[in-house]
Formats: structure tokens, sequence, C-alpha cells
């Protein structure tokens, strides 16, 4: 398998805490299946999910570097989405939704964070559900 984890890696000891079993089980599972983490990471960045993203990212070789990329673009999209969901909502139902746009800016200052090697809290990647 080509890809293959760093544990001892800096990206690793600073997000590693944050993943959540479920995710990292997921993604152990993908990979014995002959899933390419780096891929799957990348995908699910795309679709603004960074618990996946991030369960990924620590089962793949990439540098930390670019997995600090990939994560705060996971974040990113989360942000976009959710900003896309407040001004839908605030169309339908003719009242704004501040902790959307609140949820959105805290994915945006967490990817900033991120891209600055700076270590993050569960507060500031935390989901607003969205109906």
């Amino acid at each position: 398998m080509a890809d293959q984890p760093d544990e001892t890696s800096d990206f690793g000891r600073q997000y590693g805490p944050l993943a959540k079993d479920v995710f990292r089980a997921i993604a152990r599972e993908a990979a014995t299946q002959g899933d390419e983490p780096s891929a799957q990471a990348r995908m699910y960045a795309d679709m603004g999910k960074p618990e996946h993203t991030l369960a990924f990212l620590l089962e793949c070789a990439l540098p930390d570097d670019e997995k600090r990329v990939i994560l705060a673009a996971a974040y990113l999209k989360r942000a976009e989405h959710t900003e896309e969901r407040a001004r839908e909502f605030d169309r339908k139902f003719h009242r704004p939704f501040p902790l959307l746009y609140k949820g959105a800016a805290l994915d945006r200052a967490t990817a900033r964070r991120i891209q600055a090697n700076q270590t993050i809290t569960p507060e500031h990647g935390k989901d607003i559900p969205i109906l």
C-alpha cells in the first residue's frame, strides 16, 4: 500500500486527538479494502466534511503541509455550504439565521488556524445542526 500513515508526524500529534473514533474506524476499514486514503480525504474535503477528511488524512502518508491544506479546505467548503443554507433559510422563512453565519465564521477561523499550523480545539470546528 503506497499510503502509510506517519503516526509521529506533527499533523498526527496536533489533530489526531480531535478525530472521532467512528470516523477513524471508517477510514481504517476503507484503507484495508484498498481505498486510497489521500483520495478519500480530498473527496470528503470537496464535500465539506472535515471530520471524515481528518480521519482519512491520519491514515495517509502525505506531507504534513499538504494535509493541512486539505483539512483547511474541508472547513472552508463547509463554511460555504453553511452560508448557502443560511441564505436559503433567510429567503424561505423571511428572517435571519445568525447562528448559521456564526458557524461559517468559526469554520473559516478554524481553516486559518490550520493553515497557520496552529492547534485547534473541538469547539473550533463544532458542527451547527442544519435542518
